[in-house]
């Protein structure tokens, strides 16, 4: 049989005192004196007693918990280390108060928009984090018109009166391409992200200003983030082309895995015939061979930090955006001058 789940009841019985004081004693507030809410709460403790959450959110208006929405293919995010760390770094700042966090994936953006309506109409969630911020991106005001508390993780553009938890992507990206023109490369490919989301435009805006600044060439290749389409843009990018690029950025670590493997499958070699480079380091990138150079941040920190700043925003404080390292170059066996 299913072991009854203790109630205010049974602790009221057990310490021989009435309802009211359990709820005085288990919520902190005054009505019973200190001896009697230290009995409450050890026989609370023995029964294994926990607060009912759907109770709570009608008797205060707190659910409890935070919600994050992920709108990508499942296929994709299943591979990608990115969102493990940062889901890590999240779940580990909110395990310090036992709060939940709900996570889900959504179809598309609407579908996310009316997961939020009802997480809030249903008092599901106290606040949630927005992810993948996009160009005149309509979950800002959505959120802004429920008043639900929420932290964009992401540059603190578009986002409305939403604080944000962030780094400077357009100073790594200058950083990189400075690095790679320093050793000789003047022809630079960028394999990125979908172009409706902000932090990809962020990226390609900044690689190609700073491929002009320096007087280079260079092209970006727009993909949906998956192995096989860094793969595929990787093989476009190198087969028989004579203005063909001597290093390629990858957006992330996946598919700068995936590149390696197609250009070994060419039978070029890495580092001597092209260089390759990965956005967010993670054990990927040191499992290959070679080795490849990365951008590295605390993924998970970045995430700490967003859920403490979720919180701060649910209590009712007044919170601001939160600005990051920006990522640093990781260098490995991946990158070197090209062959003159």
């Amino acid at each position: 049989m299913p072991v009854k789940r203790p109630t205010m009841a049974d602790i009221a019985r057990r310490a021989g005192v009435t309802k009211g004081a359990v709820s005085f004693a288990l919520n902190n507030r005054p009505g019973v004196s200190e001896p009697t809410r230290h009995r409450i709460l050890a026989i609370a403790e023995e029964l294994g007693w926990q607060p009912n959450s759907a109770a709570r959110a009608l008797s205060d208006g707190r659910a409890g918990a935070f919600g994050l929405v992920i709108d990508r293919p499942a296929r994709t995010l299943g591979l990608e280390p990115f969102f493990m760390q940062l889901i890590s770094g999240i779940q580990s700042e909110l395990t310090r108060d036992a709060t939940p966090l709900m996570l889900t994936m959504a179809e598309d953006q609407a579908a996310e928009v009316a997961l939020y309506k009802s997480w809030w109409a249903q008092r599901r969630v106290d606040g949630v984090f927005l992810v993948d911020l996009q160009a005149d991106d309509a979950r800002v005001t959505v959120l802004e018109q429920l008043g639900m508390p929420a932290v964009v993780i992401g540059a603190p553009v578009g986002t409305g009166a939403l604080p944000a938890v962030w780094s400077d992507d357009a100073a790594a990206v200058r950083a990189v391409v400075r690095h790679l023109a320093d050793l000789g490369h003047r022809r630079l490919a960028r394999v990125g992200g979908p172009a409706r989301l902000r932090h990809t435009v962020i990226r390609a805006t900044a690689f190609h200003a700073c491929v002009r600044e320096l007087g280079l060439t260079g092209v970006t290749v727009e993909t949906d983030y998956s192995g096989e389409a860094g793969a595929a843009a990787t093989r476009k990018l190198l087969s028989g082309r004579a203005d063909a690029p001597t290093a390629i950025i990858y957006d992330n670590d996946v598919m700068a895995v995936s590149g390696l493997a197609a250009v070994q499958s060419m039978g070029l070699r890495v580092p001597a015939d092209i260089s390759l480079l990965a956005w967010d380091d993670s054990a990927l990138c040191e499992l290959v061979h070679p080795p490849l150079t990365a951008l590295s941040r605390d993924i998970a920190g970045y995430g700490a930090h967003a859920a403490r700043l979720l919180r701060a925003a649910a209590g009712g404080l007044p919170v601001a955006d939160r600005e990051d390292p920006a990522p640093r170059l990781t260098l490995r066996g991946s990158v070197a001058a090209p062959i003159k």
